[in-house]
């Protein structure tokens, strides 16, 4: 889904086939990141502005050093002269003086611009960057299980980082370009408007060769940032993934798809230095070619008297100083189409809204905890379903288990009440209410859940378990952990509850780690607990323990237990089994036993399973 803002740019991108416009509605979005620093950018334009205004006053001190001292001419004058002295090496002195001055005052300007500019860029990229940050935190889990997370890593490093080279020297470097260009001409036009229209004769060349260049430059930076984020998200992948890479022996065809991706990767950086490589050379020679009529007119004009020998040598040095800028500026459009492509990518991202239907309220208040699913549709993709007309019901302070084999449907249960995802057809109801009527953190903050899989974030023991109350006490954290059976465990640590965790758990067995997540979920006092394979993988001595906890903390909650292990469910008020999406068999543990279909089924070849000994 896209907003009125994304279909703007669209439209644009449509309209104008060299995205002249697109441009310009990607700069008018970027300009509201900058608006808040307007004043410093303001600043800064204005110190750029007098340094380019200084940078052209070096050839005119030249001219006057020239025709007024060197080689006089009579007819030439200046508006310095009034101020001159007569004796020529008082006057040299003056404009050396003068010269060294304006010199001293353009690097103090132009720090001053740079300081100012950088300080206003970094703080432009840090909100961009919470922005991005933020509003993926607001996405569905749907979205992020169809995007690669490399490329969202990409969206928020290296593409705000163009932005960033935009914003501190690509922008105003462009416009103090432009300032000088238009002080070295304007300069030139008061000197000798002749020889201007001389040396303007090239501007024709520069015009096609920056046109060449402009549209070659602008398809190869769009392939650089895509095989950009390409390569991130392959590398984002490989890293999480190592220990199945190297347990496989799959490093070398890991290694043949890296070099295949880092191939597209330099052939899209070559295709945009080729064109480097060609334009410079050339506009350098087209500069040779100004200066070389500057020589052959000018000369031929000196020696007939109607231009002065100062006047020339002031072009001749403008002539390479105007050629700076303009090859600055091609330089600077490299920057901007990167910036282009980067911003394209990040505004895509923002413009991405999440894909559920709005609350009619930000909480709704619970009249009673109870959990409904009322004929329930849902797919993954398209018609495919995953669960077909699905119902049943959890009473307040009941415990419901929900089993079935390997791809039945049990997690996407847990999804659809969490609302990662929306359902297609029918209600499922918590409170007596539809959840489509809460937000999902109104509704999320009533439940405790342990998921299948355990994730632990970079930081402490205990800050792990206290997630999502950052103000969870001590007590109440150490309470949990020995619910779930871990405070010994914690406690033997060197740091105990301030134990480091390292990245995505690194040092703890998966065991521990899914102990952690369950006493996360034990932390907060909330009257929905939910649990999704919980003990999937605990080994069964430890199983037995939390079992003893749960006909605890089951009393007074209304739960839900997505199990693995039928050993666990017993006691359950009512077992639901799932069986390609639908609800087959509905009641008690020995009710389902009774009927001998499918929990039967299943319940006698764990038992099976848990009679054969382990070989010692």
């Amino acid at each position: 889904m896209s907003t009125g803002r994304s279909i703007g740019l669209d439209a644009a991108r449509e309209t104008l086939p060299d995205a002249a416009l697109y441009d310009a509605a990607i700069l008018k979005r970027l300009w509201r990141y900058l608006r808040p620093y307007s004043g410093f950018a303001t600043a800064s334009l204005v110190l750029l502005m007098l340094n380019s205004a200084l940078g052209v006053i070096w050839p005119l001190l030249t001219q006057v050093a020239v025709d007024r001292y060197l080689m006089p001419d009579p007819t030439a004058d200046s508006v310095l002269d009034p101020w001159l002295p007569a004796e020529p090496m008082q006057g040299i002195w003056w404009l050396v003086t003068l010269s060294l001055a304006s010199l001293l005052l353009g690097v103090l300007t132009r720090a001053a611009q740079i300081h100012t500019m950088n300080w206003t860029g970094q703080r432009v990229m840090r909100d961009m960057r919470r922005e991005v940050f933020g509003h993926l935190q607001r996405l569905p889990v749907a979205y992020f299980d169809r995007t690669p997370s490399g490329r969202l890593v990409t969206r928020a490093t290296t593409d705000v980082d163009v932005l960033n080279e935009l914003f501190t020297s690509g922008l105003v470097a462009v416009a103090g370009d432009v300032l000088t260009l238009f002080c070295a001409f304007g300069a030139m036009l008061y000197l000798s408007p002749r020889l201007t229209l001389v040396y303007l004769g090239i501007g024709p060349l520069v015009w096609i060769v920056s046109v060449i260049f402009r549209r070659r430059a602008r398809s190869s930076f769009r392939d650089v940032r895509k095989a950009v984020a390409k390569l991130a998200s392959f590398l984002q992948e490989c890293f999480t993934g190592i220990s199945e890479i190297q347990v496989f022996n799959h490093e070398q065809r890991a290694l043949n798809d890296f070099a295949t991706i880092n191939h597209e990767h330099r052939a899209a950086n070559y295709r945009s230095v080729r064109a480097h490589a060609v334009f410079f050379p050339v506009i350098e020679w087209i500069s040779l070619l100004g200066v070389a009529l500057l020589v052959v007119f000018g000369g031929a004009w000196v020696v007939a008297g109607t231009v002065s020998l100062g006047v020339l040598m002031a072009f001749l040095q403008y002539g390479t100083r105007v050629f700076r800028p303009i090859q600055d500026l091609a330089e600077k459009y490299n920057v901007l189409q990167a910036a282009m492509a980067g911003a394209e990518r990040i505004f895509e991202l923002l413009d991405t809204e999440p894909e559920m239907i709005e609350a009619t309220a930000g909480a709704v208040e619970l009249d009673q905890p109870s959990v409904e699913f009322r004929n329930v549709w849902f797919a993954y993709k398209d018609e495919d379903w995953v669960l077909e007309d699905v119902s049943f019901e959890v009473p307040p302070g009941g415990l419901v288990a929900v089993v079935g084999h390997t791809g039945a449907g049990k997690s996407t249960l847990v999804s659809l009440l969490l609302r990662f995802y929306e359902i297609q057809r029918g209600t499922i109801l918590v409170g007596g209410r539809d959840i489509r009527e809460w937000t999902p953190e109104a509704l999320r903050a009533h439940f405790s859940v342990v998921l299948q899989d355990s994730f632990l974030f970079s930081g402490t023991i205990g800050e792990n378990i206290g997630l999502g109350d950052p103000e969870a006490p001590p007590e109440a954290i150490r309470g949990a952990a020995e619910n779930a059976h871990l405070a010994d465990h914690i406690e033997s640590l060197p740091e105990a509850y301030d134990e480091p965790v390292l990245e995505r758990g690194a040092g703890l067995s998966v065991g521990q780690k899914q102990l952690i997540s369950f006493a996360r979920a034990l932390v907060h006092e909330r009257p929905f607990l939910v649990l999704d394979e919980a003990t999937s993988s605990v080994d069964p001595d430890t199983e037995r323990k939390i079992r003893d906890t749960l006909s605890k903390l089951f009393v007074g909650r209304t739960s839900i237990v997505i199990a693995h292990r039928l050993s666990t469910i017993r006691r359950a008020d009512s077992i639901v089994v799932l069986h390609r999406g639908r609800v087959i068999e509905h009641g008690g543990h020995d009710d389902l036993l009774a009927r001998d279909g499918v929990y039967a089924r299943l319940h006698k070849l764990q038992s099976l399973a848990e009679a054969v000994p382990m070989p010692q």
